[in-house]
Formats: C-alpha cells, structure tokens, sequence
C-alpha cells in the first residue's frame, strides 16, 4: 500500500514490489502495469474528478454572480427597476439578494414568483439568510398573496379564475389591508411569466401604489406560458449580458435563442450530447441516458429529467402527493427529479435530459426548448428529433448540439 507521504519514494516502492513479485509470486504482467496507470492517472475514480470539476465551476460561477450585486448598488436610488437578463445570468440571485437587502433597511418586503418550484427554492434560500431582520415579510407565489388575503379558493383546472377572477378580486382585497399589512417594496422573479391583469394586484400592495419600490427580474426569452403582459411602464431597464451558470458548452447550444446575445463565462465542461429519436421515444430514451449518467458518476441528486411535452409517468405518480410534497423531493439526495420545463424556470441542475417528446410543434416550443437546454449547469443530453429542433430552434441550435461550431 502507497500513502500520500510515501510519494517520494514510489520508484523505489514499485520496484521492491516488482521483485517481491519475481522472487515469491509470478512476474508483473502488461495488465499489472495498466491497471496500476490507470490508478495513478484517477481513471479509478470518476465521481471525485466529476463532481469536484463541477464544484469547481460552481465555486466561479457563484462568485462571478455574487460580483454582480454591484448593480444593484448601482440601482439603490432608482424605486422602480426592470432587470432584463438571459437564462444563467444570475437574475434569481440578484432578486433573493435585493429582497434581503430591502428587508435589512427595515421595509416589510414580499418577493414573489408565478411557479411554484421557483416559489419553494426561494423559501428555502431565504431560510438560509443569517439575520431574521434580512427575511422578506412575504416569500411565495402571487397567487399565494390572495390566498393569504382571505380570497375564494378555486380549482386547479379553472384557468379563468387563476387568469382573471382572483388577480381582480386581488386588487380590492389588497386596498382593503390595513396599512401595516401592505408592503414597503416588491420583488419580483420570473416577472415575464405575470399577465397584465396581475399588476394592478401588486401595485395595490404597495403602501404606496404611485411610488412604493418595485423591482422585476424577467427574461422574454422565457415567457412559455400562452399568457401576455409587460411590467409597469415607469420601470426603468438594466440588462444583463453575461451567462455565468451554464457551462460555455451547454450557453452555446441555446444562445441562439436568448432575446439577447449572452457573454459566455461559464467555463468549460463535458460536450452536450445529441441522442436523435423520434418524439414517441424520447421519454424512454432519457430514461436510459439518466441510468448512464448516474454509471458516470452523477449523484442522484444531480441529475433532472425534463420533459417539454406529456409529463414522465414518474412525475405523475410524485404529484398525486400533492404540489407540496412533489417540490420538496426536489431537494432529496437519494432520487432523480422529474419534472416539466413549464415549472422548473429559475431552478437548475448539475445535470439535465431533456425529453422533448412534444409530438408537434406548439405555440411557445422554441421557449420551452430555451428553457429546457438552459437548466443544466454541467451536463446536458437532449433526446429528441433532429427535424423538429431545427423547425423550433433553427439549424443552429442543432448544429451545436451535434458538437458543431
């Protein structure tokens, strides 16, 4: 046996071993020494090369986005912002961060979102804040404000009341708060996602509808729900250029895509892989691609399979559960997430298979394959038809895909 401060004399050690051999046992063979390059050289040990490569990048990235808060020292005296950015550009970060800092100074804060996945990670960040004085007031879906608000529960399937009748019924319910109810400021994520019916609602939040804080971090390239509406006008727009989360591999493959053209910092990772098949079998296709990734190293619970059509029959199971329970086994160490790219905008993994197992193109499938390459952080396999990712995304997505510059 060889330890780490047996080092200087490993010549020596291999040598001795190697007589030992020849004078007790048989002679060392060309296996022998392969087997012992291929220990020396780490090949014995992917998980540690993978996962520490992807801390690594992880470790960049956090610290290229931390950097970033010096827009938001750049926006202090500015009460109404709009903070455009492309999927990786650190927009969730910067809105956890700007609630925190809000609710330090002492202002009764809601940050808000649409998803309830995105809705549950910032729960959970904001339980991580040091300081209680640093936790908004209000953490969770704009939906979830009426229902605080004592408004009439509806169905799941009732889109008309999620649509119009409780963000109208939220607006009278909001001016009927007491003042200290209502909030100094307002941060929202995902804000392309919140239909112009929605405004009016979060506005009448506001201790101040005319000019309470109002800050929205939003993506267009994002918008996959068939809903339209765009922040209040007064708002003014900083954007973000710069994909820190992705590597440059897997920000190429969906660059194309974005609204803007994003800087690529991500830093270098494994090649994005191509698995070309028909819609009907992709699900079964990414099943196996998850299998392979998780013989490569990747913990369980680094690894997401999305899909971008009909739901994994996996999913299905976790969600008879209840929405609750479905999301809180995003956090759970020992299985693989299922999931959809409808609800896992803001949320990401180190690796993801997308399915895209939509049978025809659809009014918001370029945003959803948008969505779905830009949720891995390290590893992305796509399963899917070659034909329809260049009807929704162009030749020259599926040129990178294929590993073509």
């Amino acid at each position: 046996m060889v330890a780490k401060g047996d080092m200087t004399d490993l010549v020596g050690r291999l040598r001795r071993i190697g007589q030992q051999h020849k004078t007790q046992n048989r002679h060392v063979a060309v296996d022998d020494v392969h087997a012992i390059a291929d220990i020396l050289g780490g090949r014995a040990l992917p998980q540690r090369d993978l996962l520490g490569d992807s801390a690594e990048r992880e470790d960049v990235a956090d610290r290229l986005t931390q950097e970033q808060a010096a827009i938001l020292d750049a926006i202090r005296l500015l009460p109404r912002v709009e903070v455009r950015g492309g999927a990786g550009s650190g927009k969730t970060w910067l809105a956890v961060e700007q609630a925190r800092r809000l609710s330090h100074l002492g202002l009764r804060v809601a940050l808000v979102c649409y998803s309830r996945g995105l809705a549950a990670f910032l729960q959970r960040r904001v339980k991580t804040f040091p300081g209680r004085r640093d936790v908004p007031a209000y953490v969770g879906t704009f939906h979830g404000l009426g229902a605080e608000w004592g408004a009439e529960p509806g169905s799941d399937d009732d889109s008309d009341y999620w649509e119009r009748r409780l963000p109208e019924q939220m607006v009278t319910l909001a001016r009927e708060q007491p003042a200290g109810q209502k909030f100094d400021a307002i941060v929202i994520d995902e804000a392309q996602d919140f239909a112009d019916l929605w405004w009016p609602a979060l506005l009448a939040a506001l201790k101040s509808e005319e000019a309470g804080p109002l800050f929205a971090f939003s993506d267009e390239g994002q918008r996959v729900f068939s809903r339209y509406g765009s922040a209040p006008a007064q708002l003014v727009p900083i954007v973000l250029d710069h994909n820190l989360r992705n590597t440059r591999q897997i920000a190429e493959s969906f660059n194309t895509l974005s609204a803007m053209r994003m800087r690529l910092l991500g830093g270098d990772g494994p090649d994005v892989r191509l698995v070309e098949c028909a819609a009907a079998d992709s699900l079964d296709r990414a099943d196996d691609e998850v299998e392979a990734l998780l013989d490569e190293g990747w913990r369980p619970e680094d690894v997401a399979l999305l899909a971008t059509g009909s739901r994994h029959p996996e999913q299905v199971t976790r969600q008879g559960a209840g929405p609750e329970a479905y999301w809180e086994s995003f956090w759970d160490v020992d299985q693989v997430f299922y999931g959809h790219v409808l609800g896992f905008k803001g949320l990401e993994r180190r690796a993801v298979v997308l399915a895209l197992n939509e049978s025809e193109p659809s009014e918001r499938s370029r945003e959803r394959l948008y969505v779905g390459l830009s949720r891995a952080r390290d590893q992305l396999v796509v399963c899917g038809d070659p034909d329809y990712i260049t009807q929704v995304g162009g030749a020259a997505v599926l040129r990178r895909l294929r590993g073509a510059a």
